[in-house]
């Protein structure tokens, strides 16, 4: 079992934010997590990449106990996470950004220069290596975003809304890049809200409401269940609607 997570709750003072939430994770799957704002899956997420420590429950990976680990361990370890908001340094270029995460890996300059070289084309920014971080758009700081954390040479990458904001055709090139690292080897757990990303590239999805997980199961299970449309998903999405 690559990750595991069990009765993991976290409190805000007398809030609540998730309650009892498990999973398993095997090497090489790719999940998704779903809900609406407020449901407690970045919570989840977060207690997952090491940013929160759960208040209960317990977090291992590859049976190594993180519950309370810092999240430089968790990067150690093989855990890697994009942020909703893309954490990049604005005044560094793309290929110095992604050196940032390489130097997790490879201490010497000249090493991790040509890493993160190597991350920068697989993910389509040769071009742009040598643009400052606060030139890029929406779609670039995303990409970027998502080559630091390649940089680390993860073994379980979390990503958090990465194609978030992003127009039809640059959904379309980022599911591909998604798609091109889980099948490199990499394990994925994504939270998004875009249905269309979940159904595309997700095995198996989680499905979180008011604090809790309601559901679980592959995409076309999961979007059947009438509690997962009435909590979620609308009644735009009706049985038997999901893509085959």
């Amino acid at each position: 079992m690559l990750l595991e997570a069990d009765k993991v709750s976290r409190n805000f003072g007398a809030f609540r934010a998730l309650d009892g939430a498990d999973l398993r994770v095997e090497e090489g799957e790719i999940i998704g997590l779903i809900g609406p704002n407020g449901a407690g899956k970045s919570t989840f997420f977060n207690c997952l990449a090491g940013d929160l420590t759960p208040s209960s429950g317990r977090v291992a990976f590859r049976g190594r106990d993180v519950t309370r680990a810092a999240p430089d361990e968790h990067a150690r370890l093989g855990i890697g996470r994009t942020f909703q908001v893309p954490a990049t340094f604005e005044d560094m270029t793309v290929l110095e950004n992604v050196m940032v995460g390489a130097f997790l890996r490879h201490p010497h300059r000249n090493d991790a220069r040509e890493a993160a070289r190597a991350i920068v084309e697989r993910v389509g920014m040769a071009s742009q290596a040598g643009l400052r971080a606060r030139t890029l758009g929406t779609p670039g700081r995303k990409r970027l975003e998502i080559a630091r954390v390649l940089a680390t040479e993860p073994r379980l990458m979390l990503l958090d809304e990465a194609l978030a904001g992003l127009n039809p055709s640059e959904i379309a090139r980022a599911i591909e890049l998604v798609r091109d690292i889980h099948q490199s080897g990499i394990t994925l757990v994504i939270v998004e809200h875009i249905m269309e990303v979940i159904l595309s590239l997700t095995e198996r999805v989680i499905v979180f409401n008011q604090v809790r997980i309601i559901a679980s199961g592959s995409p076309r299970e999961v979007v059947e269940e009438p509690a997962v449309i009435e909590a979620y998903l609308g009644h735009s999405l009706k049985r038997g609607a999901a893509p085959p």
